[in-house]
This record gives C-alpha cells, sequence and structure tokens, in this order.
C-alpha cells in the first residue's frame, strides 16, 4: 500500500508498505479520509517529541471495512467507520470506570514516542481494535467524519467543565478545537457563547459556523472588555483553548467567583498560576485529554447540524500533495486551518 512516512522531521515521503496484518481482535480499514491535526504539524518538526521519525502519522480517520479478524463480531466488511485516536486497553481501573482517556495502557494512532510506536492512517490502510470503532450513518461524508475525532475532543472539555444549561461561555482561542467547543458549548444549552482570538480570519470562521459573538482582543483587554459586559462579574465558565500562559491568566481573570476555567489547550509544558486569585475567588481548574466516548454524540450534532465543520475544512488532499500541505500548516499560511488527507483521491 501507499503511505505518507515522516522519514525526518520535516521530511515527509509516499513510501510502499505492507498492508497491516490484522490480529483477531482488529478490522482493516480502506482509509477514505484522515484530517491533518495540529499535534501532528507539532510532531512534523519534532517540537512533541511525540512523532519520534519514522512514523506514519494520522489520527482523525474514517473509511470502509475491508476485513475483519476471526473474534470481531459487531462489524463486517463494507461497513462505513470512524475510530477514537486513544488505543485503549478497556481491562485497566480507568477503562472499567469508563475514563478510557486515563487508561493505564493509552497508546494514540500516528505516534511514536519512547514507549511505542503505532503507524497511523495517513496510508491507504490501517488496522484499529474492534473496541474503539464507531459505525458512521449512510450519507456521512467521509471528508466531515475525519472531523469527528476534533469534534468529541471539544464535547468532552465542555463535558468536563460541568457547563449548565443557561451558563454563559466564554472560548479563548479561535482554532479548530476552540471554533468546535464554541459550538459544543451552544450545543450544550449556554445561554451566551463568545470566542476571543488575536487572528480576525479565524474570528470570521466563527462566524461562518454560528458564533457571532466575536471578540478581536487579548490579554488585559480581552479581560476589561468581558468584566464590562459582565458588570466586574466574569462569565460563568471559561474554555481555555490555546494553552499559553497569558491565555491561561486571562482565562482566570475573566470567569467569575466560584466559575470553572477548562484547559483544553496544552501548548506550553508550564505555565505560571496566580495562585491567591484562584483560591480566594474559589475559582474551579479542568483540565481536559482528548474524549472519554463522545464519538456517538458528536456523530448525532453533526448528523442533525447542531455542529458543522465543512466550513473549516480549507482543503482536500491526495497523499502525494500531503507533504506541501504540512509544510504551509508548519509556515502557519493564513486562512488555512483544516486540510484533510484523501488517499484514494486521484492526482
Amino acid at each position: 500500500m501507499k503511505a505518507l512516512m515522516l522519514e525526518a522531521y520535516e521530511h515527509l515521503q509516499v513510501i510502499d508498505m505492507p498492508v497491516p496484518a490484522v490480529a483477531a481482535d482488529e478490522v482493516l480499514i480502506k482509509v477514505a479520509a484522515c484530517g491533518i491535526c495540529g499535534s501532528d504539524v507539532h510532531g512534523y518538526d519534532g517540537g512533541s517529541g511525540r512523532r519520534i521519525p519514522p512514523i506514519v502519522m494520522g489520527h482523525e480517520a474514517a473509511g470502509i471495512i475491508a476485513a475483519v479478524g476471526s473474534e470481531v463480531q459487531g462489524y463486517k466488511a463494507g461497513d462505513r467507520v470512524t475510530f477514537d485516536s486513544t488505543v485503549y486497553c478497556g481491562k485497566c481501573e480507568f477503562c472499567k470506570r469508563g475514563e478510557v482517556n486515563l487508561c493505564d495502557n493509552r497508546q494514540v494512532m500516528g505516534v511514536s514516542c519512547g514507549d511505542y510506536r503505532r503507524h497511523g492512517a495517513f496510508a491507504e490502510f490501517v488496522a484499529v481494535p474492534e473496541r474503539i470503532l464507531y459505525k458512521l450513518p449512510e450519507n456521512f461524508p467521509f471528508e466531515e467524519a475525519a472531523m469527528l475525532e476534533a469534534v468529541a475532543v471539544a464535547l468532552h472539555g465542555v463535558r468536563v467543565s460541568q457547563l449548565k444549561p443557561g451558563n454563559s461561555a466564554l472560548v479563548i482561542g479561535a482554532g479548530m478545537i476552540g471554533l468546535l467547543t464554541a459550538q459544543a458549548a451552544r450545543a450544550a444549552g449556554a445561554r451566551s457563547v463568545t470566542i476571543a482570538d488575536v487572528d480576525a480570519a479565524r474570528l470570521q470562521m466563527a462566524v461562518d459556523v454560528g458564533i457571532p459573538d466575536t471578540l478581536h482582543l487579548s490579554g488585559n483587554d480581552l479581560v476589561a472588555e468581558i468584566l464590562r459586559r459582565t458588570g466586574n462579574l466574569g462569565v460563568d465558565v471559561v474554555l481555555e483553548a490555546v494553552g499559553r500562559a497569558e491565555t491561561v491568566v486571562a482565562s482566570i481573570e475573566c470567569v467569575r467567583r466560584g466559575g470553572t476555567v477548562g484547559l483544553i489547550g496544552n501548548i506550553q509544558p508550564e505555565v505560571p498560576l496566580p495562585l491567591q486569585r484562584v483560591v480566594t475567588r474559589e475559582v474551579r481548574l479542568q483540565g481536559s485529554c482528548s474524549s472519554a466516548g463522545e464519538y456517538v454524540e458528536a456523530i448525532r450534532l453533526m448528523s442533525e447540524g447542531a455542529i458543522t465543520v465543512k466550513p473549516l475544512i480549507s482543503a482536500v488532499s491526495t497523499l502525494e500533495e500531503a507533504a506541501n500541505w504540512f509544510s504551509r500548516l508548519h509556515a502557519r499560511e493564513a486562512g488555512l486551518l483544516k486540510v484533510v488527507v484523501a488517499p484514494g483521491k486521484e492526482n
């Protein structure tokens, strides 16, 4: 089969490699679409340390089952499916509690680190365990299905923040996850959803997906505006989708006393914490990692149009064109947000 291999940092090459062998509990998927995630771009240049070459990246994918292992019972060849990016064991204490994202033996598709190497879906075929599969409706476009992993991440971030119907919400960061998180907060019943970013083009994308309340502000200016709007109270829930020191601090300053800051962004490994502001205002800080079964809800909300992703897809690429798109994403080309790779697409 053809696969896009990260042979060295910032060097991707389409190569021939064997079709993956299928274990008894696995299925073989003919990949129809696989999104380029921001984590793949950080892995492309070695920045994350979690895409050590050689590795076939890609974990946001969907396709058609080509073959099933001998123990697979719930799926058959021809089924349209997507899959969780997390390969969880299903046996540890966390998995038994439904916290599969916190699995003791967690692996991620398309990741190569010091502990494991697991080739992903920038390839014509990929093998995955049955336990992480989800069936797709017949009329669900594969290119949009490649966004389900990101939608599930957004839904999980909103869920663990315990946002309640009628709450006010602020999303900081209008990247892919921020744009989806804003839609997830709206779907959860927030009475108001505001999204803030320093990039006007991305704020326009927020408008395009139905989030018209945008703020082209950051730092102290953002805090001042939120406090002005709320009579110095702050919002009920802030969903931080950047992961930098300045945005985390701004999140804490924008939330009301007794409110929650959901920490979804994860760029800087350490940030300073205004501890007294958190303690004396009884602010709840809630981390959010990946997703934990929100795929079913993601499929439903996208099918119903409550969450839309089509305006966020900048391009659909062949495998052969994908290296160029990686380079453009790495360079932070203006207006470029999500590129989906379609391994079966002709040049």
